[in-house]
């Protein structure tokens, strides 16, 4: 499982411990809502976790860096939409800290990373 390290990255955990998180959030959205915001923000969560993996498998600092650029954008992006539910009342204000506290805590983790890469 060498070639698939990402596996047992804590940021990788993380972010699908997020996607999850995410999941159950839409659920109780209203129905109208789910399609166009609820599966937006599916994408986004999903693209966290994905491109941690898919960076994972590159070559290069070079290419695993952008890799992380994009997590970081989609991460973001996430936060954004999250933000968006709280104004509009559609999360709790016990979810959105729970999420955003997470969403930070990867953020710092991809940080890292690319200080690492860096070096």
């Amino acid at each position: 499982m060498d070639k698939l390290r990402f596996l047992n990255w804590p940021v990788y955990k993380d972010s699908k411990e997020i996607f999850s998180l995410i999941l159950k959030i839409v659920n109780k959205l209203p129905k109208e809502h789910r399609f166009d915001i609820g599966s937006q923000i599916i994408r986004s969560s999903l693209s966290i976790t994905l491109n941690i993996a898919e960076g994972s498998g590159k070559h290069s600092d070079k290419d695993f860096t952008r890799f992380i650029n994009i997590a970081l954008g989609s991460l973001h992006e996430t936060f954004a939409i999250l933000d968006i539910l709280r104004d509009n009342h559609f999360i709790t204000k016990g979810d959105f800290e729970l999420v955003t506290n997470k969403l930070i805590k990867i953020m710092n983790q991809l940080g890292g990373f690319k200080k690492t890469l860096k070096s």
